[in-house]
């Protein structure tokens, strides 16, 4: 007897989209998912695509006409509602294109609910461009099957990053200089939490003692080397994940 197929397809592609989804509605795809469904997916009429919308969730739908330039695609069922993810914000210096492009695509994997770039003294970049971040971090949703989408702020000097601190949230600040062991930190604390990390040559003393003065500041140690930016960025949200987060 023949196995029953999967459903929906495990190699049907998946794509977030702009419109919010919704059973039997038909759109259509144009530009860079047009390209994608029709040139490297090769797409045929009837074909099953994955939708997430970052609204209500994951749907599939079926791909109708495909042209040069656009794609008809027509919804059929809801397969999942957007996921409800950890209430955390990572909030990474910058650091050079390629490194920091590494941090948006794994900590999106990861899980992170919102990031949130700053710029310190020694940061080497000081400008991110955010239509190009947000096509990195929607690329590893989609790899990832994540049905909701990372909020991606603008960045942020630091002093104002501190200034503006909301009320309530932990800042957990991965220090070179030593604090608490970041698991054990992360196990203990409870509701909305962050992490800080910094750029490619660390923080300024002056730097360092104003997050260490913050009254939601606490500084967690990642062990006994010195890790690079990116490093620190995934592992610390690695630990966050494992001990206090979904995982």
């Amino acid at each position: 007897m023949p196995a029953t197929p999967a459903w929906p397809p495990k190699s049907a592609p998946r794509l977030f989209v702009s419109e919010e989804l919704g059973q039997g509605r038909t759109f259509a795809l144009d530009g860079q998912q047009a390209h994608y469904l029709g040139k490297v997916m090769r797409s045929r009429e009837g074909d099953i695509v994955i939708l997430c919308d970052d609204i209500t969730g994951e749907w599939a739908a079926r791909v109708g006409q495909v042209g040069k330039h656009r794609v008809d695609v027509t919804v059929s069922e809801q397969l999942r509602p957007r996921e409800t993810v950890p209430d955390l914000w990572l909030c990474p210096a910058l650091l050079k294109k390629d490194r920091f492009d590494l941090v948006l695509e794994k900590v999106t994997e990861l899980g992170a609910a919102r990031i949130q770039p700053m710029i310190t003294r020694r940061c080497v970049a000081d400008k991110l461009n955010l239509e190009r971040a947000r096509a990195i971090t929607t690329e590893a949703a989609e790899q990832c099957a994540r049905t909701a989408l990372p909020e991606l702020a603008e960045p942020v000097k630091l002093d104002a990053l501190l200034q503006g601190w909301p009320e309530g949230r932990a800042l957990f600040f991965a220090d070179e200089n030593g604090g608490e062991p970041a698991a054990a930190a992360f196990a203990a604390a409870g509701g909305s939490a962050a992490i800080l990390t910094g750029p490619e040559g660390g923080f300024d003393e002056a730097e360092r003692a104003a997050i260490r003065a913050h009254p939601a500041a606490r500084p967690i140690s990642l062990g006994p080397r010195i890790l690079r930016g990116e490093t620190a960025a995934i592992a610390a949200l690695s630990v966050w994940m494992a001990s206090s987060g979904d995982w």
